[in-house]
């Protein structure tokens, strides 16, 4: 029975140090797998969207074009720019990658399970406050691409530095208040006890009738979900927000000045989060690594032994489909536009939903103790929120023409004259500026002809 048995706290830190290799050499090689599979899966799904065959050269349907492209690029020259500071230049792709991988050391891949006859979790770690580990890694993240652009010392990578940093951190807000609301459902931040907050749903009374919501916080909790993807494609800097990387503006912006290994590292470590924050998404809105309900009614095993892991990499490989179906559909965002996205809209939508989600949870029938309305109330919150919020594409009424000349500020252009009538120049001959049109009458041949002589 402990194959199918939800992990707790208390089963963590019990583990024989060669089991504990194995889980970190399990996870590391997890998230390598997935970072070159992802980068050949990308190529293929975008070059499929674009009616094009993508990779099929080297290996079967291209599978090692991703180490052929690893291979080359280790044995490219690695150039050190004269004004580089070579310390932190050398340290700061590593940084970035750490930060990137460390967050799944608490992702929960299955429940116990038993390894050369030991049970444990499937799992590193878990303390009761893991979900803000995965925060700090992403936050740590930034310190690697700030790290590097200034470390350059060069123009472009300090500017692609400083946007990139404003960017992270910006939406870093955003992700992390969209987590706010799934603590408030489950009553803890221990990865592994909100996937077992998820393992069934709820019964609700609703006017006198019991309505059954479904466990995955991705539909109990619809904007969080939608809000905590749209942050994360911004924090992983993935399209349409790929702003770090605007060649088209700032020459590849912070790694510019990179090249060879260093260079790579920079390129993994953006796969890499990539993949974590799937992993990370899949664990707080969609159940974790517990199957969907189709399968659980079909099939009442499908939850114990090793098959979790099973449905929790189908999920990541879904998520990690949509980051490629947006680089494939949507152009790039302006960076005021992405700003604008981010504290006008994401922002308010969200501190409004919290606490709408807050008073629905306080206020709770005093027989039961269940919260009265918390399905009804949010869903239509969250559509009247996106609905009054969500930004307008029109433009407002242009002023009329009189009200923009007075608005302008004193020393501005001179404006040209309204009926467009542009006087003659002063230089001009007077001859030229005030000539009559020529009017020639009919004549006789014979005057034509004195004329002419």
């Amino acid at each position: 029975m402990f194959l199918a048995q939800d992990p707790t706290l208390q089963d963590f830190g019990h583990d024989t140090w060669w089991l504990v290799i194995i889980k970190v050499v399990a996870v590391f090689a997890f998230g390598m797998l997935c970072t070159l599979l992802g980068v050949w899966f990308e190529r293929r799904v975008v070059a499929r969207m674009a009616v094009r065959p993508g990779l099929n050269q080297a290996g079967p349907f291209g599978l090692l074009q991703t180490l052929a492209d690893g291979l080359k690029g280790a044995f490219k020259e690695d150039i050190m720019p004269r004004t580089a500071d070579k310390v932190v230049f050398f340290f700061a792709p590593t940084v970035a990658v750490i930060c990137a991988m460390t967050s799944l050391s608490v992702i929960p891949f299955g429940p116990m399970v038993s390894i050369f006859g030991h049970r444990t979790p499937l799992q590193v770690a878990d303390v009761p406050v893991a979900v803000l580990l995965i925060l700090a890694c992403s936050g740590m993240a930034v310190y690697g691409i700030v790290l590097g652009g200034w470390a350059s010392g060069s123009t472009y990578p300090l500017l692609g530095g400083l946007r990139s940093s404003a960017q992270m951190i910006s939406y870093e807000v955003s992700m992390g208040l969209s987590v706010v609301a799934v603590f408030m459902l489950s009553g803890t931040m221990s990865t592994s006890q909100i996937v077992a907050a998820q393992a069934s749903g709820k019964d609700y009374e609703l006017f006198g009738t019991t309505i059954s919501a479904p466990g995955w916080y991705a539909i109990l909790l619809a904007p969080s979900f939608i809000i905590f993807f749209i942050a994360i494609v911004g924090e992983t800097n993935r399209a349409p927000f790929d702003l770090p990387e605007a060649e088209s503006e700032l020459v590849a912006g912070y790694m510019t000045e990179y090249s060879s290994l260093k260079f790579l590292l920079f390129m993994l470590s953006e796969y890499v989060a990539m993949v974590s924050m799937s992993a990370a998404t899949a664990t707080l809105f969609l159940g974790g690594w517990r199957a969907p309900a189709p399968v659980t009614t079909i099939w009442a095993g499908a939850n114990s032994g090793w098959w979790p892991l099973l449905w929790f990499f189908i999920k990541v490989v879904l998520l990690v489909f949509v980051f490629v179906w947006l680089r494939a559909t949507l152009p790039r965002l302006r960076y005021d536009q992405f700003m604008r996205l981010g504290w006008r809209v994401l922002l308010p939508i969200n501190l409004v939903w919290i606490l709408s989600l807050a008073a629905l949870q306080v206020y709770r029938d005093p027989e039961t103790g269940d919260g009265k309305y918390v399905i009804l109330g949010g869903f239509l919150v969250g559509i009247v929120l996106l609905a009054l919020l969500w930004p307008s594409g029109k433009k407002g009424p242009d002023k009329p023409l009189e009200e923009q000349i007075k608005s302008r500020p004193p020393g501005s252009f001179p404006i040209p004259p309204m009926d467009l009538q542009v006087p003659p120049s002063p230089r001009a001959r007077r001859a030229v500026a005030e000539r009559e049109p020529a009017n020639v009458g009919a004549s006789s041949g014979g005057d034509l002809a004195d004329k002419e002589s």
